[in-house]
């Protein structure tokens, strides 16, 4: 840059300060848009510390797993079922199991049912894989899903979630609302 271009730039500068010496900064009545803030989700309890846990042992069923996950209580209303099966009823929490083991799988689990029956959530949504990883290209944890939730009693019904939240790879679980000592006391 040129001493000729640098003094013609502090000149508009000087200028332009000059001219906006009078000037008023604009009030206006206006408030921010109202933007509601994040729902406040407690940390997951510490079983141990408070003695009051549900059981986490589950027993290896032989249940034909299909390519869609589908179970439903007697007495659960077919339009809740057909509701959930369409994604209308959204997931208050989600459990990601992708690349864990079997006997992981099923401690985190439990302990996630547990939270859920406890904070009285109603929709959740369990994320199992397709199994593309496993050696035989059959999906291991889809399956032990599949026979460990018919196991729970605070599992009213479960499927496969829709094709926008994982379809055949994640399974969306309708979960009762009985309190947390209702069931533990079962």
């Amino acid at each position: 840059m040129s001493d000729h271009e640098q003094k013609d730039g502090d000149d508009i500068d000087l200028l332009f300060q000059q001219a906006m010496e009078d000037a008023v900064p604009h009030q206006h009545d206006k408030t921010t848009p109202y933007k509601p803030g994040l729902k406040p989700v407690p940390l997951p309890p510490n079983p141990k510390a408070t003695g009051d846990e549900l059981s986490d042992e589950f027993i290896d069923l032989n249940i034909e797993t299909g390519e869609e996950l589908e179970f439903v209580r007697p007495g659960v209303q077919q339009r809740l079922f057909q509701d959930l099966r369409r994604g209308k009823i959204p997931p208050e929490d989600m459990l990601d199991l992708h690349g864990l083991r079997v006997v992981e799988a099923r401690r985190e689990l439990a302990g996630f049912l547990t939270h859920a029956i406890r904070y009285r959530l109603r929709v959740v949504q369990i994320i199992h894989g397709k199994g593309y990883r496993s050696e035989d290209r059959q999906p291991v944890l889809k399956q032990k899903i599949n026979q460990w939730l018919r196991q729970r009693h605070e599992v009213l019904a479960f499927c496969s979630a829709p094709r926008f939240d994982g379809g055949t790879g994640a399974a969306y679980v309708l979960l009762s609302r009985k309190g947390f000592r209702e069931e533990a006391s079962r």
